[in-house]
C-alpha cells in the first residue's frame, strides 16, 4: 500500500491509513455503490467503522476518543471518502469540534460519552432563507426564566435524521445581528419540541442523510447554551475554519477514487490501434487530473498542518476547501470523459464520483464565498 507521499507519514499515520484504506476498498466501496442508488445509509457498515473508532477522531483523548491531530485526521478521511464520499459523512459526523471551542468541561465530559457509546454530532447552522448569508438566519431563541424557547428550523443539515446532539444556532437579539446577537445550543435528539423532516433526494453523497429541522416552542435550559449567549456567530465561524480542512480532504478522496478508475481503463481501452492514454489528449487530460489532485492533497495537508501549530489561517483554509472542491468536479468530469460512453454509465463508477463531487463546491461555505474569504484576507 506505498504511496508517492509517505515519505510524510510516520510509522503510526501508515498503519492507520492502511487500515482504514483496506476497510475501503473491501467493504466501503462496493456495498455503497450498491446503497447509494436508493439513498439506502449501510448502518452495518457504520457500526463496523464506530468498532474501529473513527467516530471519535476528533474527541480528545482524555474524554475516551483518538484525540488524532488534524493532518492525520484528513490523512484517512482522504481513504474513507474514496471508497464512498457519503459515508465517510456518516461516519465522521461533524466532530467535536464544537465542543472543542466552545463547551465547557461538563459539557465536554457530556457529549464525549454521548460519542464513546456510538453517538454522532451534527451542525445545524443553515436555513432556507439565509444559505450563504449565515447571519440572515431567522430561527429565534427567546430567555424565558432560566430556559430558552426556540422557533424556526434548519435545512440541508447532514446527518439530521441520525444525530444524537445537533449544534443549533438562533438569534437572540435581532439588532445585534452577527456582532453579538446570535447565540449556539446544544440539541439532544430527544427534545420536545424538534421534529426532523424527510431526507432529501440528492443528486450525489446518497449514503448519508440530509434533513431540515424544524423547532416549535422547544425548551432547552441554559446548560445547552454553548459559550455565551452572543457568541454564536462567531463560535460558528471557528468550527468551520477547524472542519473545512478536512471535508475538504474528503474531495481529494473523491478525486483519487476517479483517477484509480481512469488510468487502468485508459491503459486498456485501445483506439486508432494503441491505448488511449498513448494519445495526447487523454494522457494529457489524465496528467491534468494527477497534477490537480496531488496539489489539492498538499493543500489540504498544508492548512491541516497550520491548524495543527496553532495558526487558523483563514486564506490557507479557504484555498484549500476552495481548490479541492473544484479539483474533484474537474478530475471526476474528466474521469467520465476518459470513459467516453462508458463513463456516461451507471454500469461504470465514475458517474456516481462526478455527482458526489458537486457538492464540495457548495457546502460549508460555497466555493464562491471562499473566494470572498480569500479576497478580503489578501487585502484587508
Amino acid at each position: 500500500m506505498m504511496t508517492d507521499y509517505d515519505f510524510m507519514l510516520n510509522e503510526d499515520q501508515i498503519e492507520l491509513r492502511n487500515l482504514v484504506r483496506e476497510f475501503a476498498e473491501k467493504e466501503v466501496r462496493p456495498t455503497c455503490r450498491i446503497a447509494e442508488k436508493d439513498a439506502i445509509v449501510p448502518e452495518d457498515l457504520v457500526k463496523t467503522a464506530y468498532e474501529m473508532g473513527l467516530h471519535l477522531v476528533t474527541v480528545p483523548e482524555e474524554y475516551g476518543g483518538l484525540g488524532l491531530d488534524n493532518f492525520t485526521y484528513a490523512v484517512i478521511r482522504e481513504e474513507l471518502a474514496r471508497g464512498d464520499a457519503g459515508f465517510a459523512s456518516r461516519v465522521f459526523g461533524f466532530g467535536f469540534e464544537p465542543l472543542n471551542i466552545a463547551g465547557t468541561e461538563e459539557q465536554k465530559k457530556w457529549a464525549a460519552d454521548i460519542m464513546v457509546n456510538g453517538g454522532i454530532m451534527a451542525f445545524g447552522l443553515t436555513e432556507s432563507v439565509s444559505g450563504s448569508n449565515a447571519g440572515a438566519m431567522v430561527t429565534t431563541a427567546r430567555k424565558v426564566g432560566d430556559d430558552y424557547v426556540i422557533n424556526g428550523g434548519k435545512t440541508f443539515i447532514t446527518n439530521g435524521d441520525c444525530a444524537d446532539l445537533i449544534t443549533i444556532f438562533a438569534v437572540t437579539d435581532k439588532e445585534k445581528g452577527t456582532k453579538g446577537g446570535i447565540t449556539a445550543f446544544l440539541l439532544p435528539k430527544d427534545t420536545l419540541g424538534f421534529t426532523v423532516g424527510e431526507h432529501e433526494d440528492k443528486m450525489g453523497i446518497r449514503c448519508v442523510h440530509t434533513n431540515s429541522l424544524f423547532f416549535d416552542d422547544m425548551v432547552l435550559p441554559s446548560k445547552y447554551r454553548l459559550g455565551e449567549e452572543g457568541q454564536g456567530y462567531q463560535i460558528a465561524m471557528k468550527i468551520l475554519d477547524n472542519s473545512r480542512p478536512c471535508t475538504a480532504a474528503s474531495a481529494v478522496g473523491i478525486a483519487q477514487a476517479a483517477l484509480d478508475e481512469a488510468v487502468p481503463y485508459a491503459k486498456e481501452r485501445v483506439v486508432f490501434g494503441k491505448p488511449i492514454w498513448k494519445h495526447e489528449g487523454i494522457g494529457f487530460l489524465l496528467a491534468d487530473m494527477e497534477i490537480q489532485t496531488q496539489a489539492a492533497r498538499q493543500m489540504v495537508w498544508g492548512a491541516c498542518k497550520s491548524a495543527d501549530a496553532g495558526i487558523i489561517n483563514k486564506k490557507l483554509i479557504a484555498s484549500a476547501k476552495c481548490f479541492a472542491g473544484d479539483t474533484a468536479v474537474f478530475v471526476t468530469t474528466n474521469a467520465v470523459q476518459v470513459l467516453g460512453g462508458n463513463g456516461y454509465s451507471r454500469e461504470y463508477p465514475v458517474e456516481k464520483l462526478m455527482r458526489d463531487a458537486k457538492i464540495y463546491q457548495i457546502f460549508e461555505g460555497t466555493n464562491q464565498i471562499q473566494r470572498v474569504v480569500i479576497s478580503g484576507q489578501l487585502c484587508r
